[in-house]
């Protein structure tokens, strides 16, 4: 028998599961996704900075999980680009 973790009545199957629950968002949003255009880059990027406006307490979130999981998580080479999207939310411009 295994256990199963539920996270707000939601069934957490993946990593990706668990942390998209404890954020509140996709993580498409912060992360992006492959192939985008620069129209859909740049809309996900404003509906990225609305939401951190209106939920400033979301980036505490994010770094304190961020922290937590650096020191376990190898980090692909597709992280450059998570982290190019952070600096354009930061930095209120495209990169």
């Amino acid at each position: 028998m295994t256990m199963k973790t539920f996270i707000a009545g939601h069934e957490v199957v993946t990593e990706d599961d668990a942390l998209e629950l404890a954020l509140g968002t996709p993580l498409e949003l912060w992360l992006g996704v492959a192939d985008e255009s620069a129209e859909e880059r740049a809309a996900r990027l404003d509906a990225a900075r609305d939401i951190l406006a209106e939920e400033p307490e979301l980036y505490d979130r994010v770094t304190a999980l961020v922290a937590k999981g650096l020191p376990c998580v190898p980090v692909p080479l597709s992280a450059r680009s998570a982290v190019s999207s952070a600096e354009a939310l930061l930095g209120g411009e495209a990169a």
